[in-house]
């Protein structure tokens, strides 16, 4: 699902989001299939004895939500239909009734070892699980789940056009992910604006007959009127326990994040004293000592220039690939732009990485279903084992030549080995890594490497 390309950003200004999570790495759920969020698991709507949808049930029930056509030269029509719920929309949010935690709660299953036909799909070469995969299910999941929240019973289809603006941010679990096991995925809305919404999403996997965490996720969403073309109110979250509190409270300290940090980006502020310090030393380091001279630059030992490591792709995007909104979706966007960040971190360690972290995946821009979709992959810092990848993604239209900026996607990768340093040359490039140093210090501790804890593309 994709952000509109007029979305007014009223409730969060995202361009660098560094979130400082304690303990990010690790899920912050016990093991069980209801550990979503304590405070959900009290109460007379139990989730244990809510329904459990099916994977393939998820997109269906969104085309159904807002009477999108499967074919695809049905889509006009279907969108002209969905005027006339302009009706339904909400003068203000004080016209729509409270929600409780307990209403958005879904669990989906995705059957991988009960149904062995699902395999392919999700299959890698190391016989592991595509995490490209699971980012298309998230977030197809985390509309559903805001769709729930401001579900209208009087009305067959929902007025609104609920779209991802934002991955904040997904850690993953020291879990294995192994392709002939059940996984099931959990998740609710955390937190609500006027027009935005923060879903927390959580997956799970069975193992020895308990299904263990395997990642968080945390996206934001945001509602759009009937013809995705002005924001439109979502109904508030009304607290049933001390354990939603503190989930909404931390649903606001993240949007407070959220801004705080936007007005330290690069684009708009000088780096810190520190950061300049670390550029000019690395600069030094790579002067030739045999001259003395600025523009005779050597590598030092074990490095690699940054410009070096790049990757590039391109996709013609096909209507086979769109939304429920006849735009292309988000998922596949996030699944090509991981995919090529795998491949970048793997040519450039040498070796097989493991997603760590993605986050600050900002939906700038819509891509329209006909374009030419241009991919742009780079290594931008590294330490140890560790490889910072940002992957830039940019459309242009089969009839204009122009490129315009959608998606920034930001992925950190373990690699099986130390892997080289990557060193700037220009001014630009610095930024980059110091924009890649600071979303590498977004993890409060280092993982530690086992092959058979983390995940593969």
């Amino acid at each position: 699902m994709l952000l509109s390309l007029h979305v007014e950003l009223s409730e969060f200004i995202v361009h660098t989001c560094i979130l400082f999570v304690e303990a990010s790495w690790l899920c912050t759920l016990s093991k069980g299939l209801l550990a979503p969020s304590r405070g959900l698991t009290q109460g007379s709507q139990n989730p244990e004895k809510q329904r459990v949808f099916h994977i393939h049930e998820v997109r269906d029930k969104l085309r159904e939500i807002v009477g999108a056509s499967t074919n695809w030269r049905d889509h006009v029509k279907a969108m002209e239909e969905r005027k006339l719920l302009h009706s339904f929309l909400a003068a203000s949010q004080k016209g729509l009734p409270p929600r409780r935690m307990k209403d958005s709660y879904i669990e989906v299953l995705l059957p991988l070892g009960s149904q062995p036909e699902l395999r392919e799909k999700y299959l890698t070469v190391q016989n592991t699980v595509r995490f490209g995969r699971i980012l298309e299910d998230l977030d197809s999941l985390g509309v559903l789940i805001c769709y729930m929240h401001n579900k209208i019973h009087s009305a067959k289809m929902s007025p609104l056009s609920i779209v991802t603006a934002l991955v904040d941010r997904i850690d993953m679990c020291k879990k294995s992910l192994s392709p002939e096991q059940d996984i099931k995925f959990s998740g609710h809305v955390s937190w609500v604006g006027k027009t935005s919404m923060e879903v927390k999403m959580h997956m799970f996997q069975l193992h020895d007959n308990e299904f263990s965490p395997v990642l968080d996720a945390t996206f934001v969403m945001v509602a759009r009127d009937s013809e995705n073309k002005g924001p439109a109110f979502v109904n508030p979250l009304t607290l049933e326990s001390p354990e939603e509190e503190e989930i909404f409270r931390q649903g606001e300290l993240n949007q407070g994040t959220r801004v705080a940090f936007s007005s330290m980006s690069l684009l708009k502020m000088a780096p810190t004293a520190e950061e300049m310090t670390t550029i000019h030393e690395m600069f030094l380091n790579t002067l030739d000592p045999k001259t003395i001279s600025f523009r005779s630059r050597v590598l030092p030992p074990n490095a690699v220039w940054m410009e070096n490591s790049k990757l590039k792709s391109l996709d013609i995007c096909h209507p086979q690939e769109r939304n429920i909104f006849n735009r292309i979706f988000g998922g596949f966007l996030m699944r090509r732009a991981y995919e090529l960040g795998w491949a970048t971190a793997c040519n450039f360690g040498g070796s097989r990485p493991f997603i760590v972290t993605v986050d600050d995946i900002m939906f700038q821009k819509p891509v329209e279903v006909g374009s030419l979709l241009f991919l742009s992959s780079q290594v931008c810092f590294t330490q140890g084992n560790y490889i910072q990848v940002r992957v830039h993604s940019e459309v242009a239209s089969l009839q204009d030549k122009e490129h315009m900026t959608t998606n920034v996607f930001h992925f950190t990768f373990l690699s099986e080995k130390e892997v080289p340093l990557v060193f700037p040359r220009t001014y630009g490039e610095s930024m980059l890594y110091l924009d890649g140093q600071r979303h590498f210090s977004s993890m409060s501790a280092p993982v530690t490497l086992k092959k058979d804890h983390l995940i593969e593309p």
